[in-house]
């Protein structure tokens, strides 16, 4: 297996590597934060809160492909508009907590019971709505710092795409 030195050996510390390092632990760090505060806090998620993960999943794969099989512009790409899209529907979903935007069918109970016990079962099953915010940071629900941190981690991918030298493209200090 491939240690983080070895990964940086073979393809330079350019800018665009160090920034798709800062991308995987900004990524694992915001999965660890979720599944951390779901598994150990016992705070159960709503759907749009796991719909919330995927970017981070996809840019944690997309910064990991970028370091050790090279083409970190394709992965700085994938990552910004990933985590701009997620950044999109934190906001969404910061719209939603505050009632600014309607409950999305995926948030609202469902089912049928036809006895006490199904309703029961389905109360005990169903995930929380996605307009009650479970907990506070700073002021913040979870939904804005996930929207804050996408879009921070967005705009570093961005500012490093754009300052990347292109391929095959010759820069004042090359010629």
């Amino acid at each position: 297996m491939r240690t983080v030195a070895t990964i940086f050996e073979r393809g330079g510390t350019s800018p665009e590597r160090a920034v798709l390092a800062t991308v995987v632990l900004a990524a694992v760090a915001a999965l660890a934060t979720a599944f951390g505060l779901e598994h150990l806090g016992g705070y159960a998620p709503c759907s749009l809160c796991i719909l919330e993960r995927w970017p981070w999943a996809l840019a944690l794969v997309a910064g990991l492909l970028g370091l050790v099989i090279g083409g970190p512009r394709a992965a700085l790409a994938v990552v910004a508009v990933v985590l701009a899209g997620n950044a999109l529907l934190s906001a969404y979903h910061v719209g939603v907590e505050a009632g600014w935007f309607a409950l999305p069918s995926s948030c609202a109970a469902g089912g049928e019971a036809t006895t006490i016990e199904e309703l029961r079962a389905q109360l005990e099953a169903a995930r929380p709505t996605c307009d009650r915010v479970a907990l506070r940071v700073a002021g913040l629900s979870l939904a804005a710092w996930n929207g804050l941190a996408a879009a921070a981690v967005a705009a570093l991918a961005t500012a490093a795409l754009l300052r990347a030298p292109r391929p095959g493209r010759r820069t004042a200090l090359s010629s």
